[in-house]
């Protein structure tokens, strides 16, 4: 029944954006994700016609999941009470799961699972892909700390001055992520030397989750704490309204994929198509915001 509703939602979604009084731009479009009995739905990660995320059918029941645009295929790691599916980079997916002990991260190539533990961790989430590089975050007795892998060797990855610290995308030589200090949270674009801040104009926080070329992805809150998506090329941030609360992660070309929170507690993925050229802001919309709820629950 709760899936029903999903669809219901999703089809007033569509027919929203797709309608003649739409004031998001002609050019641009939003497809709903969800995934085959599932009353969660989020969308983490796109690399051409591939997305991947997780999804979940009941409470604390996370699955992972490969989506083609036509088939669903669930991603289980061996002896895991939970997966999620967070970055994918042509075969290759990373991402996290828990076992009886602890939460680990890894990496899948289609046969084999790598489990991924950074040194003295409590807990490694591993968040995006490039090449044979792996980033993401752990854990420890010291706090939080993002991390990139090159296979053989782990290099922590510290914000100056920030007393957590998680690397969540890469590009090349470009890393984005999300800090914490005394002031709050912050996006952040690192490249191996060169710590730039990423603060949302007005925004209450900022979080960096996906990067392609010169376009950052990812989402803030507003002074009510709200989240919105955005879109940032460099010069013009781009705020990013599904519905009531929007987060974007992932982007790949003129695809950004993410997920926005509903008024029956669920979530539901999307792949919005930017278009050309993404100048102008999208606002939300009444009809959706009236149904979704503001209920915060990624962490």
């Amino acid at each position: 029944m709760k899936n029903t509703l999903l669809m219901i939602l999703a089809g007033l979604i569509l027919g929203v954006l797709a309608g003649p009084e739409k004031t998001f731009g002609d050019d641009g479009s939003w497809t709903i994700l969800i995934a085959p009995e599932s009353v969660d739905t989020l969308a983490y990660d796109i690399d051409g016609s591939n997305v991947v995320g997780y999804y979940s059918r009941f409470s604390n029941d996370y699955h992972g999941f490969l989506f083609n645009g036509t088939t669903w295929t669930t991603l289980d790691a061996p002896g895991a009470v939970y997966t999620e599916a967070w970055g994918i980079e042509g075969k290759n997916i990373v991402g996290r799961y828990s076992d009886a002990s602890r939460g680990h991260g890894f990496l899948y190539d289609g046969s084999a699972w790598t489990t991924l533990d950074a040194p003295g961790a409590d807990r490694t989430e591993a968040y995006d892909i490039y090449g044979s590089i792996i980033v993401g975050s752990y854990d420890d007795t010291y706090g939080t700390h993002g991390f990139l892998y090159e296979g053989t060797s782990w290099t922590t990855i510290n914000k100056p001055g920030a007393y957590r610290t998680n690397a969540y995308g890469i590009d090349g030589v470009n890393i984005v992520g999300s800090f914490a200090d005394d002031s709050g949270a912050h996006g952040f674009l690192y490249d191996g030397s060169t710590w730039t801040t990423l603060d949302m104009p007005g925004a209450g926080g900022t979080n960096a989750y996906g990067i392609d070329g010169s376009n950052i992805v990812g989402y803030y809150e507003d002074i009510y704490g709200g989240a919105h998506g955005f879109l940032f090329n460099g010069t013009t941030w781009t705020t990013l309204d599904a519905a009531a609360e929007t987060y974007a992660y992932g982007i790949d070309g003129s695809s950004i994929v993410g997920s926005t929170d509903t008024w029956i507690e669920s979530s539901l993925g999307f792949i919005y198509t930017i278009p050309e050229p993404a100048t102008f802001i999208l606002f939300g919309f009444g009809l959706v915001s009236i149904i979704c709820r503001k209920n915060h629950k990624h962490g």
